[in-house]
């Protein structure tokens, strides 16, 4: 047995090191280091409420209209409110549009390039994937990049500009949406519904989504075989790969629910946990944090968000991460696009991880399914908005109290913690969905998810990067700087 330490990643949102230990032809064990901290948590700490709207944006650059709604969400909350149904609409519209773009971006910009590596050269499919998808160089860059700018002045007509739009507030939207701003709004979306059914697809939005099993995936993919488009591409690389073997990690899975209805009491997409092929409730009060492994300092022992502080602790003897290890119930949770479609019941993603659990492959699947499935929705919300209904009303905090705010950004479940006092934030808790995906080890000794995925992933001769293991982290889509925010 020997170790090697990888790192910082490229391709990668923030700094991230993973050590290995490793055998001659795999990996043995793995021990996943976030090696930035930053202070979110103790910044918001003797802040008005309000002030949530304008520092948690900050965390990312990339998610940062997922940390607004979350605090938008913990805020209305403890004042115990819902906003205009209006507000609702263009709220989940403005957290579409930011969770596609990742999700596009995921797969063309960081997932891909790694397929036209001299590596593969000798596969049947390199020269195809290389001319497609080589990183800065590849014939998909000059279509993507466009496509994906127009589709972001969504952001600029709802939001004002990205990132750290200031429009969603507790009462609702800041600036109403007028009929030619809706028409506007409309022909952007339908635009991105082009590129996808030209170049993504090669087919109907709805022909995708409604993809039911392992054999009308294959049927398919085989009408694809003449002229086949980007997600035809990446079955032929993951099929000939058997990347469907690589990277299982708990098979436990958690979405918080996506997309909520104007009632404030149903979601698009249901919240649940899904683990022995079943859905179940989530047990919210047994969500926990764990610091064993963590450079913080705190209570010996789990404790909920709603009681956990983030105190800096460096060094800490047998520490090697700034993360926090979320558990659920004690368990270690994967989250993110196949957990978000797993527990609402797709038909596919569900057939998936019947026959082979969450791996590099399936999470892929799920993300590019998750454009087909939303684009649809995003039209049917703008079509529920009045422009001569109210889209703000004004709301009042109390002095005192608790909120939550939990939504499904793209890379998983978010969820702030919120405790206030004489007016003024007590405490202020946040877990993200990489924290969850990239945790440490806990009190127990369990390895988080990620540390799991890459035990027995393969190293070749000679590799000191090994590409598997590279495949594996890129698969959760991580955001180091979300994680310990």
């Amino acid at each position: 047995m020997s170790r090697m330490l990888l790192g910082p990643f490229n391709r990668v949102e923030g700094d991230l090191e993973i050590e290995l230990e490793r055998s001659a032809t795999q990996v043995t064990q793995a021990w996943v280091r976030v090696p930035m901290y930053r202070g979110f948590e103790q910044m918001l700490v003797g802040k008005t409420p309000e002030d949530a709207l304008v520092i948690t944006p900050r965390i990312c650059g990339i998610c940062s209209v997922a940390q607004s709604v979350a605090a938008t969400y913990a805020l209305a909350d403890l004042a115990e409110t819902t906003p205009p149904a209006n507000a609702q609409y263009a709220l989940n519209i403005l957290l579409a549009c930011e969770n596609l773009a990742d999700l596009l971006t995921h797969f063309y910009v960081f997932f891909m390039p790694d397929f036209a590596r001299p590596v593969y050269a000798s596969q049947p499919w390199y020269q195809v994937i290389a001319e497609r998808f080589t990183a800065m160089k590849g014939s998909a860059t000059q279509q993507v990049l466009p496509a994906r700018a127009a589709f972001m002045q969504i952001m600029g007509i709802i939001g004002g500009h990205w990132p750290h739009t200031l429009s969603l507030q507790v009462g609702g939207l800041s600036k109403a949406l007028s009929p030619r701003e809706l028409i506007q709004l409309m022909g952007l979306v339908q635009q991105f519904r082009l590129f996808l059914e030209t170049v993504v697809f090669g087919d109907t939005l709805e022909t995708i989504a409604s993809l039911d099993s392992l054999t009308a995936l294959e049927t398919w993919w085989d009408k694809q075989q003449a002229k086949p488009s980007d997600f035809a591409l990446w079955l032929t690389v993951a099929k000939g790969l058997d990347l469907a073997q690589l990277g299982r990690a708990t098979d436990r899975f958690l979405s918080y629910g996506a997309y909520r209805q104007p009632d404030n009491q149903a979601f698009f997409w249901q919240q649940g946990v899904w683990q022995a092929q079943q859905v179940q409730a989530v047990p919210f009060a047994a969500i926990t944090e764990d610091l064993q492994a963590a450079w913080l300092r705190g209570n010996p022992l789990p404790l909920h968000p709603n009681q956990g502080v983030t105190l800096p602790y460096y060094p800490k003897p047998q520490a090697y991460s700034w993360s926090k290890a979320p558990r659920l119930a004690g368990a270690v949770i994967e989250t993110g696009a196949l957990a978000r479609q797993l527990v609402n019941g797709h038909p596919l993603i569900q057939a998936l991880v019947q026959q082979s659990g969450g791996n590099v492959q399936n999470r892929m699947i799920a993300r590019l399914l998750e454009l087909a499935l939303i684009v649809p929705q995003m039209e049917h919300w703008l079509k529920q908005i009045r422009p001569q209904a109210a889209f703000y009303w004004a709301v009042k905090l109390p002095s005192d109290g608790n909120g939550v705010g939990l939504l499904e950004a793209a890379r998983g479940s978010l969820g702030h913690w919120l405790s206030v006092r004489n007016k003024h934030i007590l405490n202020y808790q946040i877990i993200a969905p990489t924290t969850w995906n990239f945790s440490p080890r806990d009190q127990q000794g369990q390895a988080g998810a990620l540390e799991q995925a890459l035990v027995n992933a393969p190293i070749q001769t000679g590799e000191t990067d090994p590409i598997s293991v590279q495949h594996i982290v890129r698969s959760f889509d991580p955001c180091m700087v979300c994680t310990a925010h």
